[in-house]
């Protein structure tokens, strides 16, 4: 399953979203949760929190977490935060 993120991801937009994707996993039970970044434009650490959240629920479910299409600067935040060590980014 892939969860397309747009726009900014801060303390607003992360509650809704969250919300959004623990439905979706809900209803599909995937092995494989992918969050898309490529049309995020800004994120807070609501967004680091967002990804640690899912990363939470895959495990309870046995699956896994992947971050792609990150843009530089998301992807930098990541890696600071060391979300690598947790989750795949591609």
């Amino acid at each position: 399953m892939t969860a397309a993120l747009t726009g900014e991801i801060d303390h607003h937009s992360a509650a809704w979203l969250r919300t959004d994707i623990e439905t979706a996993i809900n209803d599909s039970r995937p092995r494989l949760l992918r969050l898309d970044f490529e049309k995020v434009g800004f994120m807070d650490s609501s967004g680091v929190g967002l990804v640690m959240g899912r990363l939470n629920t895959m495990r309870r479910l046995r699956g896994e977490l992947e971050l792609v299409n990150l843009p530089d600067y998301i992807r930098r935040v990541m890696l600071m935060a060391k979300i690598d060590r947790y989750v795949k980014i591609k």
